[in-house]
């Protein structure tokens, strides 16, 4: 098990921002971790890495106890931050020969990474003079200078042009397949691209942890409704198969069925029964951007 979060909570002050939350990922898995701001990605992953270490429950890192063995486990990391620390002033070459230093890594490595991540152009530029995409390289080769384990990569494609961002999502994939990528983005369509897995987070919690695939199966579809007056949530409690009632304006919600049967009917139904009007029903398209709005609202 290459990431194992064990019943892990972690508050600041009287915010609770992770709620004993348990999640493994094996090797070879490239899994999305997403979730609005303020649900707890930046905490969990920075627990992960060792930064945080007051915190309940138990994290491991390749069997490794994180919280004991914190240098450690660095060396079976990889972490691009989602504000990317770099030393404007330095050369790219010069940085990373830098950071091999630290990891006492032999030089050779150095031009691997560069052209690993499509650097070698601009490998003898001064940081402060590339665009954000590039900075954004430079960070995902430190991350990766020491060939680690696991690669945590906290919105990774920001700033990337369209070109970059199919280099760097082919990247990625290719690094999934011997390593363990923990992927965050708000980028719906990254993600979708890029992972096997998906696991949510909302308000400190884990809402939906699932592959892909299954998550945007044939046996969730989001529903989309408009009434002529105000309701409450309480009018659709006998609703089956109903995961979750959102509301978007003051007469349209979004109802989000576990069922492969076309629940439009029963709605319709429903409102029948409670005097209502329908101005508007529709079935949306089942992809993952609709089914993290509903599960996150």
């Amino acid at each position: 098990m290459s990431i194992k979060v064990s019943q892990v909570s972690k508050s600041y002050a009287s915010l609770k921002a992770v709620n004993n939350i348990s999640f493994s990922i094996e090797k070879g898995e490239v899994v999305g971790f997403l979730g609005p701001n303020g649900a707890g990605k930046s905490t969990v992953m920075k627990i992960l890495t060792g930064f945080i270490k007051d915190y309940e429950g138990a994290v491991y890192i390749n069997d490794i106890v994180v919280s004991k063995n914190t240098l450690e486990i660095q060396k079976h990391i990889g972490y691009l931050p989602e504000h990317n620390p770099l030393y404007t002033d330095m050369y790219v070459r010069e940085y990373l020969a830098f950071n091999a230093g630290i990891y006492k890594i032999p030089s050779e490595r150095i031009n691997e990474v560069i052209v690993e991540v499509g650097l070698l152009s601009h490998a003898n530029s001064k940081i402060a003079a590339l665009s954000k995409g590039y900075r954004q390289r430079v960070g995902l080769a430190a991350a990766l200078l020491h060939n680690p384990d696991v690669l945590i990569l906290d919105e990774p494609t920001t700033g990337l042009d369209p070109n970059q961002l199919v280099e760097i999502r082919a990247l990625i994939k290719k690094m999934g397949r011997d390593k363990t990528v923990l992927f965050s983005s708000h980028i719906m369509q990254e993600v979708e691209a890029v992972c096997d897995r998906v696991i949510i987070l909302d308000k400190g919690k884990i809402v939906s942890d699932t592959s892909l695939e299954n998550l945007t199966n044939t046996t969730n579809q989001l529903i989309k409704v408009e009434f002529d007056k105000m309701i409450t949530k309480e009018v659709f409690v006998n609703l089956d198969h109903l995961k979750k009632a959102v509301k978007t304006s003051d007469t349209t919600w979004e109802l989000l069925f576990s069922s492969d049967e076309d629940k439009r009917e029963f709605v319709f139904d429903l409102a029948q029964e409670n005097g209502l009007k329908i101005l508007n029903l529709t079935r949306e398209t089942k992809n993952l951007e609709h089914l993290f709005r509903a599960l996150t609202s």
